[in-house]
């Protein structure tokens, strides 16, 4: 009698596991390419906002933006939502991916979210700042 319970039990854990770091892997895979997206977003800038003087004069063009950025989320095979508010770019990526283990007591998939955004920005990079 205790014998098919703690087996149950075990297989249960192992699914856990197994399927844990399938879900912990599939957040950190959302998370990269929400940021690739919006960094990619954040560079579509509008051509005449290029011939202004000053960095201050930098635009996101936000149809670019937004296609840039569903180009990197469908390369990385994830669905997002694109949004664009002045010179920032904020996505939001989603990914699932079916279960191993745990599918034997009903849960199917599980799903990783990521968001991020990027802002343009002007001048060089100095590293170690």
């Amino acid at each position: 009698m205790v014998m098919p319970i703690l087996a149950v039990a075990m297989l249960s854990m192992a699914g856990l596991v197994v399927d844990g770091g399938a879900a912990l892997a599939a957040r950190g895979q959302a998370a990269d390419v929400a940021q690739q997206a919006a960094r990619a977003g954040a560079d579509a800038l509008a051509p005449d906002s290029l011939r202004r003087s000053g960095p201050q004069g930098l635009v996101v063009d936000p149809a670019a933006a937004v296609a840039a950025a569903d180009r990197v989320l469908a390369a990385g095979q994830v669905v997002g939502q694109v949004r664009v508010a002045g010179d920032t770019v904020t996505v939001t990526a989603q990914l699932s991916r079916p279960t191993a283990m745990l599918s034997a007591v009903g849960v199917d998939s599980v799903t990783g979210r990521g968001s991020a955004t990027a802002t343009v920005l002007y001048g060089d990079v100095v590293e170690g700042s």
